[in-house]
């Protein structure tokens, strides 16, 4: 008896929205192209500004957040309609609404850094994960965490810091860290 409301009211939703029901989340690594009619930097580089920014304007149904790259600023894109999403590197985005949610994929600790306990760093290769210093780290039997310090971040380039010391995690976008051992 119940059913028959709930998936006409699933339905309904899938056609106004154009998407099942899912959670809604913004999604690191998509980019949302088209539908712009605002765009800001992001001095301080965190997706979340992005979204906040949507959450406070009435016209705002979805959102790009663009990483900082060429030492330019991140920016953040307000679109008009709920654009879908395309995989991309470069960005994050999400829907009114949405927030920002940072992938958890195991090892890997999105916009965390692990600040202090470095006993080496070196320039990396640009990288959405950091896998070029989690590797650098894997390989090391000294290194027990390390942190990717993302292009665009106060400098041009990447930045890969190997520690021997497991610090605190603190939320920061520019970095991406890991414990290995």
């Amino acid at each position: 008896m119940l059913r028959a409301p709930m998936v006409g009211f699933a339905g309904l939703v899938f056609a106004a929205t154009g998407v099942g029901i899912l959670p809604a989340f913004a999604q690191s690594g998509y980019d949302r192209p088209g539908g712009d009619y605002a765009s800001a930097p992001v001095a301080n580089g965190d997706p979340a500004v992005c979204a906040s920014r949507c959450e406070r304007d009435k016209v705002c149904r979805s959102w790009s957040f663009s990483y900082p790259s060429g030492g330019g600023l991140a920016m953040c894109w307000l679109k008009r309609e709920v654009v879908p999403p395309v995989a991309s590197d470069c960005c994050v985005s999400g829907v009114r609404g949405a927030g920002v949610a940072e992938p958890k994929r195991g090892e890997i600790e999105y916009s965390i850094d692990r600040a202090g306990g470095d006993y080496r760093s070196f320039e990396a290769a640009a990288d959405p994960a950091g896998k070029p210093c989690a590797d650098a780290c894997k390989a090391e039997p000294r290194c027990r965490a390390w942190t990717y310090h993302r292009p665009g971040y106060g400098t041009a380039g990447a930045r890969c810091y190997l520690k021997d010391h497991i610090k605190p995690p603190r939320h920061r976008p520019c970095c991406i860290s890991g414990v290995v051992r």
